[in-house]
């Protein structure tokens, strides 16, 4: 291209700039040790949160904090029109909720860190600096193309049956004069600046990616845009001029990006930077019938991060369960390690399933009874309020009100070797336990349909009258048996099993339907505890109330 192109760069950036020189000492290379990973999660402010988000974050965060390295938070915002009012601080504080700790980045309130501005709209000047540069080395030029005359181009494309996109004779500004640029410019026309690619189609570039391994791509002839006619960066050219002067060593995306790898690897580079390190996650999947498909935002609610809040799952649960479908080896290492804090666990990229990983609520509800297994009755209670505040009122308010009840129900059967596993998520724990408030309990189960109602009648109002809340659980069941005796029915189940015909039924039918008439169902935790919990008066009052509706 024979072009005075120090003039044409000062006529498209006339402003005062910076020069590259300055940001990089603006920008320095950062101290940290040997195979430090530097990564970012650069999110746009769109307003919906992705669990994709957090596997992405999940991933960055580990291979960064790991290796002593920085993850900081970035917000590519240049598109305005996909912006949402108020969700950078729906999405900090929804990556914040699940533990995607960030060393600097962008805040709420602002940035925190050296390395900012964090947020792509307020680094303007940065970019123009370096857009102008290209310009200077021929390797960028302005396009003043209409829209109209753009889609008039596509439309001659699908009829010569040609690739779509700016490039080759299709790249009408690619070499237009320096005369016509400057008419265009003194009429006031908007332009865009594209980038000079000297590529082709023809042609292979090999490329290593951390994840998907060795691969090759065909590289790209296409003049894509750098900045839009606003002087806002497209994605493409301010990623490259960000992850450089941030000094990224590693981008964690997801793998829909692979098509515009080539490109972003010609900007590098063009503009002299270091390519970072690229791995391309595989998106989050499910089952449909037989066959998977993507975790959709619009068919899935479990797409959404607000549906696990919602819900109730454990932040610990989440965060578990997706160290599980993301690294083969977490399942076992769990298992030798049932204590062990999570993030203790030794998270490697190459052990991450290229294609992506398999959501599944039914494992994800097994990996977070086992993680509510895990905690103390205390920390079940104080979750589950915090959760209950925000979704269930009124439970909330029996909660705060009597702690005690509540903390006693959550000891039973916690800890030890085999701890019960019935709670899942928190919006199951008034189910789990709301038959010790008066104002919860009700009969949710169908009566125990192996009981006479004659019979159960009689054992409850028995029973009533020997209760003792003083009595040890050894007692307790011998007072269910002497009743059980009382009536004919079998006290040892060997010997009912060997001839049930012999016996109207056993000690365990009598247990059930005394389990009705406290818990209003047929399973229940310890009921011994429970009626311990609950005091004499209540109990009583409920196997008399059971008894007389029977």
């Amino acid at each position: 291209m024979n072009m005075d192109t120090t003039k044409l760069a000062q006529l498209l950036f006339p402003q005062p700039l910076k020069t590259p020189e300055e940001w990089e000492a603006i920008y320095p290379p950062r101290n940290l040790p040997e195979g430090a990973v530097v990564t970012r999660m650069a999110p746009s402010p769109t307003g919906f949160v992705h669990l994709g988000n957090v596997v992405q974050g999940l991933t960055s965060e580990r291979m960064a904090h790991q290796t002593g390295g920085v993850l900081f938070l970035r917000i590519e915002d240049t598109d305005a029109k996909r912006e949402v009012p108020g969700a950078v601080e729906v999405l900090i504080n929804s990556l914040a909720h699940y533990n995607i700790k960030f060393d600097e980045g962008a805040t709420i309130d602002g940035d925190a860190g050296h390395y900012g501005p964090y947020r792509q709209r307020q680094r303007a000047p940065i970019y123009h600096t370096y857009a102008k540069w290209l310009v200077e080395q021929g390797k960028a030029y302005p396009c003043f193309c209409t829209e109209e005359e753009l889609t008039a181009m596509r439309a001659r494309q699908e009829a010569e049956k040609a690739n779509f996109g700016y490039y080759g004779k299709w790249a009408v500004w690619r070499d237009r004069d320096l005369d016509a640029i400057e008419a265009e410019l003194k009429k006031g026309t908007p332009w865009v600046l594209r980038f000079r690619s000297e590529g082709s189609i023809a042609n292979k570039i090999k490329f290593t990616d951390l994840l998907k391994g060795p691969m090759e791509i065909t590289e790209n002839d296409i003049d894509h845009v750098l900045l839009k006619s606003d002087g806002i960066p497209t994605y493409h050219f301010a990623h490259a001029v960000d992850d450089h002067l941030m000094r990224t060593t590693h981008v964690v995306r997801g793998d829909e990006w692979l098509s515009t790898l080539p490109f972003h690897i010609q900007l590098f580079q063009a503009l002299g930077f270091r390519l970072p390190k690229y791995l391309h996650i595989g998106p989050l999947q499910k089952m449909d019938g037989d066959s998977k498909r993507k975790l959709s935002k619009r068919k899935d609610p479990e797409a959404a991060l607000t549906y696990y809040r919602a819900v109730g799952y454990p932040v610990a649960s989440v965060y578990e369960y997706l160290l599980n479908i993301l690294n083969s080896g977490f399942e076992d290492w769990r298992r030798a390690n049932p204590d062990a804090p999570a993030d203790s666990f030794v998270f490697s990229a190459k052990k991450m399933n290229p294609a992506g990983s398999l959501f599944d609520e039914a494992k994800l509800r097994d990996t977070s009874k086992n993680v509510i297994s895990r905690m103390t009755a205390e920390q079940v209670y104080d979750e589950t309020l915090a959760w209950a505040k925000e979704n269930s009122a009124d439970f909330a308010a029996l909660l705060a009100g009597d702690p005690d009840t509540a903390l006693r129900a959550l000891a039973i059967g916690r800890g030890g070797k085999k701890p019960r596993k019935d709670i899942a998520v928190w919006s199951e724990v008034q189910d789990y336990m709301g038959y010790l408030y008066d104002e919860l309990f009700g009969y949710t189960d169908e009566f125990p349909p192996a009981m006479n109602k004659t019979d159960a009648k009689q054992a409850m109002l028995a029973f009533a009258a020997v209760y003792d809340p003083a009595d040890d659980n050894t007692l307790w069941f011998d007072k269910l048996k002497e009743i059980a005796q009382s009536m004919g029915y079998a006290t040892d189940m060997k010997a009912f099993r060997a001839a049930p015909e012999q016996y109207p039924g056993s000690v365990a039918d009598i247990s059930a339907c005394i389990r009705y008439a406290i818990t209003g169902r047929l399973n229940s935790p310890d009921l011994c505890e429970l009626m311990r919990i609950l005091g004499h008066g209540r109990s009583v009052k409920r196997l008399t109330d059971c008894a007389e509706t029977l």
